[in-house]
């Protein structure tokens, strides 16, 4: 059971982690079911499943042995890729989702029908995607985030996920023109729903930046962080934003995150870096000069330290 809060979150700093977060459609299907089926997943690294039941029922199960019932209005988020199955029961058996027949019904989103014929009417209605998750400023909270992320509309947490999800059941059942594009954008703002949700609700013995966000002080030294990635900041100037001693901040800092302030800001610059010149698509100067650094070889030596490797090789990982 998660609880809320005992501070309130300042609403600037989830804006801002939300921002830096990237979901990029890879595949997305629209879904139709006989009375039973099964699909699987696999696990797909770097890559985020989104799933909604908009029409009758499913049992998700995961590898590890978990099942999640899911009900009418049901969606699942699965942060970090892991492998699942969607079935009727738990006693049939699943088909890889890439075997079965996908036509396109639109410029992102194709259809998969296994009623069979016998059945013209499908049992269930399901959209699914697939997309590359780029964190950006909430890596910190990948390694936290669970397997699975079943709302339901009904839930607390996520007063505004009704209408987002209800629009959703209008456009499947619909068929208006665009409506696949609509899916498309809609799932991904639903997604982002879910992650505020859990960021709000964290749990009570999270660690990490999960842990930071619940402590106000060091949430305005990491707010400041992200919205000036590029100054040359110092431990004083931190703990200054935090309205707390330099001693007791760096400590506090260190026991939380698990890396001493200056690290964090490093890592963070290196992991905004990536993101501008493999999705951006910035050159190396840009990037070293947004970030602050005097030469762009003092930006590629830092980068390699986080990295392993030089910023061009990182670029060339990512055409």
């Amino acid at each position: 059971m998660t609880e809320k809060l005992q501070f309130a979150v300042p609403s600037d700093l989830i804006s801002e982690l939300l921002t830096g977060m990237h979901l990029r459609g890879v595949q997305y299907r629209r879904i139709q079911t006989g009375p039973t089926f099964g699909l699987g997943f696999h696990h797909r690294p770097g890559h985020a499943y989104f799933h909604y039941v908009a029409v009758g029922t499913a049992l998700l199960r995961t590898n590890e042995g978990a099942v999640h019932e899911l009900m009418p209005g049901s969606v699942v988020f699965v942060p970090q890729g892991a492998a699942h199955q969607l079935s009727s029961d738990l006693a049939g058996a699943c088909q890889p989702i890439d075997m079965f027949d996908a036509i396109p019904i639109g410029e992102s989103v194709s259809g998969v029908d296994t009623c069979p014929s016998t059945h013209p009417t499908p049992s269930a209605v399901l959209f699914y995607g697939c997309m590359a998750l780029d964190l950006g400023g909430m890596h910190g909270l990948g390694k936290l985030m669970p397997d699975v992320m079943v709302a339901n509309t009904d839930e607390h947490r996520y007063p505004d996920l009704a209408p987002i999800l209800s629009a959703m059941k209008r456009e499947i059942c619909s068929g208006r023109i665009g409506f696949a594009g609509m899916l498309a954008r809609l799932a991904e703002v639903a997604a982002a729903m879910i992650l505020r949700g859990w960021i709000e609700c964290g749990c009570e013995h999270a660690t990490g930046l999960v842990a930071a966000l619940r402590d106000p002080r060091l949430a305005r030294a990491i707010l400041a962080l992200h919205r000036q990635p590029g100054k040359d900041w110092t431990v004083a100037e931190l703990a200054a934003e935090s309205h707390i001693s330099r001693s007791v901040f760096a400590q506090r800092f260190q026991a939380t995150m698990g890396s001493p302030p200056l690290r964090y800001a490093t890592e963070l610059r290196m992991r905004l870096a990536s993101q501008w010149l493999a999705k951006e698509k910035l050159s190396i100067d840009a990037v070293a000069e947004r970030l602050g650094y005097a030469s762009q070889a003092a930006f590629s030596r830092a980068f390699k330290r986080v990295h392993g490797q030089p910023p061009g090789a990182s670029r060339q990982l990512h055409p």
